[in-house]
């Protein structure tokens, strides 16, 4: 059977994959296992603004109740702030309803640990076995209860503005919020650091969180940064855990180019702890570059920023994300966190005085094409043809070039990501190996 947990929690379409009957037996496994050292363990819970968000949050809240936990309901809430309450209020853990940049008809159901941590694998692992496993449930007085948190924007809000280094006066940014969950708390986090904000997609209605908008589709922001005359603009995913921004060019700055420019901050800073940055293996080669002609290190770990966080933890390190947009800071958040990452990204600017397109500027990346084949069998990477093809193409671009095949960890896709130092070849090698896995589906 395959494993229900994917690279950030459970995921599906809502109500066909995802339905209301697993959101309540998952929930009421996790009660056991997280909460297992608690008679009444507390757990926090949010989601996002899609509509199938109202059910799957009543049905875990239900589930969680079942099992004998205090249930506090944060309502609509991006996912870092989730993380942060789950350690602000001493929660034995949480639960967020969220699919994060997927398609509205999708949705997910991701847990942190006591402290707002992501769970290891072999945590996952035990509550999916929990869930084959029926125990008797509490009954009369032991039944769990639900209640509702007071302000719990306002104090992620707070939390998010007292950690800003640097007053963001001066600073005109538009912010797309991805008709998602920080359409009100990303705004006015960045308008109290002090900056003048313009928001669009910002009036979520359920139906359309990422449609056309956010971190996924730039170009409305790309456009609306060059006709407000901004400095900068900010795009954030359906749940706020990751961010990308555009220069007053109308130009994207990826996860990749952030990157650099918040460790040569910190570095600055002394905050750089080991001198080091930590990546995934689908940052760009220029990232690799621009670091080492800086004197920083770069380690890099799978794609998931479970991933990225484990390594900060081993390693004792303060900065790490993806290419994506998924930026950790430890010292100030658990998870990866799109508003924070955009008060520091802004912070810089106003420190230093300078442009986002001047920052940036450190970061040169080389040609990279990313091509998504959608596949009935994740596993069509393994096959021989496949292997073959990735081994050939690898030998031949040799040290100016990668290639990168990778299942997706969230939906049916195998991620074809191809490097060389002129973008035609990439193009060119990108759709050949998207071909080979394609045609290997026939076979």
């Amino acid at each position: 059977m395959a494993r229900l947990f994917g690279t950030d929690g459970v995921r599906g379409r809502a109500n066909a994959d995802l339905t209301p009957e697993l959101a309540l037996r998952l929930n009421i496994a996790a009660a056991r296992v997280l909460g297992a050292a608690e008679d009444r363990p507390t757990v926090v819970v949010g989601r996002d603004p899609r509509a199938s968000g109202e059910m799957l949050q009543a049905a875990s809240a239900a589930g969680l109740a079942a099992a004998g936990a205090e249930v506090i309901d944060l309502g609509v809430l991006p996912t870092p702030a989730v993380a942060h309450l789950t350690a602000a209020t001493g929660a034995d853990f949480g639960v967020m309803i969220s699919a994060s940049h997927n398609p509205m008809p999708d949705n997910g159901i991701k847990f942190f640990a006591a402290g707002g941590r992501k769970l290891p694998d072999d945590v996952e692992d035990a509550i999916e076995r929990a869930m084959d496993e029926p125990a008797p449930l509490p009954q009369g007085g032991e039944v769990g209860r639900i209640t509702s948190a007071p302000a719990p924007v306002e104090t992620y809000i707070e939390h998010l503005v007292a950690v800003c280094p640097h007053p963001l006066d001066g600073l005109k940014v538009v912010v797309d919020a991805a008709n998602g969950a920080a359409f009100h708390a990303a705004p006015e986090a960045l308008r109290r650091a002090g900056a003048d904000v313009i928001a669009i997609n910002a009036e979520p209605d359920g139906l359309n969180i990422n449609d056309d908008c956010g971190s996924t589709h730039v170009e409305g922001l790309r456009a609306a940064v060059v006709a407000h005359g901004a400095d900068a603009g900010i795009a954030l995913d359906g749940d706020a855990d990751r961010c990308l921004a555009v220069d007053a060019r109308g130009d994207l700055v990826d996860g990749d180019a952030i990157m650099a420019i918040l460790a040569l901050a910190m570095r600055e800073a002394g905050t750089l702890k080991g001198e080091t940055l930590v990546t995934t293996v689908m940052s760009n080669l220029g990232l690799h570059q621009a670091m080492g002609a800086a004197g920083i290190g770069l380690e890099t770990t799978k794609v998931g920023d479970r991933y990225v966080l484990e390594r900060l933890g081993e390693g004792g390190f303060s900065l790490g994300g993806e290419q994506s947009g998924h930026i950790v800071l430890p010292a100030h958040a658990t998870t990866g966190d799109g508003t924070l990452t955009s008060i520091m990204l802004l912070a810089r600017m106003a420190a230093t005085g300078r442009s986002l397109a001047e920052l940036a500027s450190v970061f040169s990346p080389a040609p990279q094409v990313l091509i998504n084949v959608r596949v009935a069998d994740k596993s069509v990477i393994e096959t021989d043809a496949v292997r073959t093809a990735v081994a050939e193409w690898q030998a031949k671009l040799g040290s100016d070039g990668r290639v990168l095949l990778r299942p997706s960890g969230t939906e049916p896709l195998v991620r074809v990501m191809v490097e060389a130092s002129e973008e035609p070849v990439a193009q060119s090698v990108a759709a050949e190996l998207a071909a080979v896995v394609e045609n290997a589906l026939i076979r």
